[in-house]
């Protein structure tokens, strides 16, 4: 059943908006009320979405071109003056091209830059394996003081890039190009290193982050129908992780299913694990792409090619459950 938790906050609407969308619109709401935020991209702000802001605010916007790693030595030395960067990219790009810049010039000195990277996971489509990531967050996370988080809707975007404003110090944000339902409405509150316990059971425990929440959220609406009740999280800050609400979780029921739209090599998954085997060792399966590269194809039939779709997602908690 719906967690009271989630009973207020749950969208009624049924409209559909990509991440980088509301992105793009929350930055610009941003920068009316700060004249310090100023957004950096690689000519990209079209998809992106970076293109908002900068028609709004032309003097505090600097395209790179395609250089990824100037952008973001740049958005470190900004970052030193005073300002809020804001550095955005795709995210292959943001992460694999420039992963010792970030290291070196943001993380190592803990300087405010806010890395806000698009076209995240295999959900990209027909762009291909080149252009999508599924080791972001792994390398995000590997890299000391960097909080690493993974909206699943357009609600939840604009709630986190308003709450990285106020937070002082490095940020990954990952963003995804589809139009994806809205779950959450305005009441929803985000705060770092915290999840939200959406549905209430004992059967099995079901972490889900980013583009996978709604379809996540379908799985564990029709279990509930099929009588299996579960506990339904959605996991937006994978670094700091939420380890008393997963830990409480998996002490309830015993079992725990984690679903991402990246490699189940360190990313939610990975984390789960972590923190479970040190402190309440549990079974953990881990959905998500199997150390394989992405392919071209449509986004809903990917997600179902590479065993994570929501019928994958329904049979997998059976089984664990049996």
């Amino acid at each position: 059943m719906i967690s009271d938790a989630a009973k207020t906050i749950l969208s009624k609407e049924t409209k559909k908006i990509a991440t980088r969308t509301a992105y793009g619109e929350a930055v610009t709401i941003l920068g009316e009320a700060n004249k310090d935020i100023v957004v950096l991209d690689c000519d990209l702000s079209k998809s992106t979405m970076t293109a908002i802001f900068a028609k709004r605010f032309p003097e505090r916007f600097f395209n790179f071109g395609i250089a990824e790693a100037n952008m973001i030595s740049a958005a470190a030395g900004l970052a030193t003056i005073g300002k809020i960067p804001f550095a955005s990219t795709f995210a292959v790009f943001a992460t694999k091209r420039v992963a010792d810049q970030i290291s070196s010039s943001i993380a190592y000195p803990n300087l405010n830059v806010k890395i806000c990277a698009t076209h995240a996971g295999i959900s990209v489509g027909e762009d291909g394996a080149t252009h999508q990531a599924i080791e972001d967050v792994a390398i995000m996370r590997a890299i000391p003081g960097i909080v690493v988080l993974s909206p699943c809707d357009a609600k939840e975007t604009e709630k986190i890039i308003f709450a990285v404003s106020k937070y002082n110090g490095p940020c990954y944000i990952r963003l995804t190009r589809s139009n994806i339902p809205v779950i959450f409405n305005d009441d929803y509150k985000f705060e770092i290193g915290k999840g939200i316990r959406i549905m209430e059971g004992s059967k099995a425990t079901l972490i889900s982050t980013g583009f996978m929440t709604h379809i996540a959220f379908e799985a564990a609406k029709k279990l509930e129908e099929q009588g299996i009740d579960i506990d339904f999280i959605n996991m937006p800050s994978i670094k700091p992780l939420d380890e008393e609400l997963i830990i409480k979780s998996a002490k309830k029921t015993n079992k725990v299913i984690t679903v991402e739209d990246h490699s189940v090599i360190g990313g939610l998954g990975s984390a789960v694990c972590e923190l479970l085997s040190d402190k309440f060792p549990v079974r953990v399966i881990r959905m998500g792409v199997q150390d394989k590269f992405g392919a071209s194809g449509e986004t809903y039939e990917l997600i179902k090619a590479y065993g994570f779709d929501e019928e994958s997602i329904i049979n997998t908690v059976k089984s664990v459950v049996r």
